[in-house]
């Protein structure tokens, strides 16, 4: 404690206790499988209500439907993996968005909290990332091919040729998943852990009488960083989404 600031502990932050159902020893749940039920929740109504309601002229959620699908299609599907890849657009729809609701929890009072700032989701995405794009890979190219142009740069010399293949073969089959876990679950937390240091500053603020002249700019800097974490959250939904797209049109077309 300093200056009347009680910062919470890290642990404190991410940890959240576990509530069991009645009745059960194993199956159990705590405000982080809560955001993800519901951030799935919200993604299935939206396309689901969205998809009954065929109107012309969209409105309401039909229309923020429409507005997502075509944002994932212009500026994700169509700038990496081309017309090719319109297959994985619901897919690549679909995580977009519960990325995005599993992240923007941190503002939703009650919640406060990126569910993507705890590491087992960010990892489970990254790793069906992984499976999908080495599967379309395989397919599309077939397995010994596949491998050779994932390890084998063209026109290394062959002097270098078996430090580049090393290196190849660690970024393409393990520092790829690892990098779409990290950047995610890294940026949550940060961002996590600033507004609740933020928000500790301005309530020790409040109740000190000598800070009050300079409460309103902390108050204004915390507003400032809670509009910043929204950017945040759609950001780190964009960026993990247009990846993987990346990692697959990368496996379907070698040759780019």
């Amino acid at each position: 404690m300093l200056l009347g600031l009680d910062v919470p502990p890290i642990t404190q932050l991410t940890n959240w206790p576990a509530f069991a159902f009645k009745g059960s020893s194993t199956f159990a749940l705590n405000k982080v499988g809560l955001i993800y039920l519901m951030a799935m929740a919200i993604t299935l109504l939206i396309f689901i209500i969205g998809g009954s309601r065929k109107k012309l002229v969209p409105h309401g959620i039909q229309n923020v439907a429409e507005v997502g699908i075509e944002f994932v299609r212009d500026q994700i599907v169509m700038q990496t993996m081309g017309s090719d890849g319109m297959t994985f657009l619901p897919y690549l729809t679909a995580l977009f968005f519960f990325i995005f609701f599993s992240n923007i929890f941190e503002i939703i009072p009650f919640f406060q909290f990126p569910a993507n700032a705890r590491f087992a989701m960010p990892l489970v995405l990254a790793l069906l990332t992984y499976l999908i794009y080495n599967v379309v890979g395989v397919v599309k190219q077939g397995p010994f091919t596949y491998i050779k142009n994932s390890i084998v740069p063209p026109g290394v010399p062959k002097l270098i040729l078996p430090l580049v293949v090393i290196i190849e073969l660690v970024s393409h089959f393990l520092v790829k998943p690892f990098s779409l876990m990290v950047r995610l679950f890294a940026n949550m937390l940060a961002g996590h852990l600033i507004l609740a240091t933020f928000s500790v500053i301005c309530t020790a603020l409040f109740k000190k009488s000598i800070f009050v002249i300079i409460l309103p700019f902390s108050f204004a800097l915390l507003f400032a960083l809670t509009g910043f974490e929204i950017l945040v959250s759609f950001l780190q939904a964009f960026i993990f989404t247009i990846l993987t797209a990346v990692y697959i049109g990368g496996t379907m077309h070698p040759e780019h």
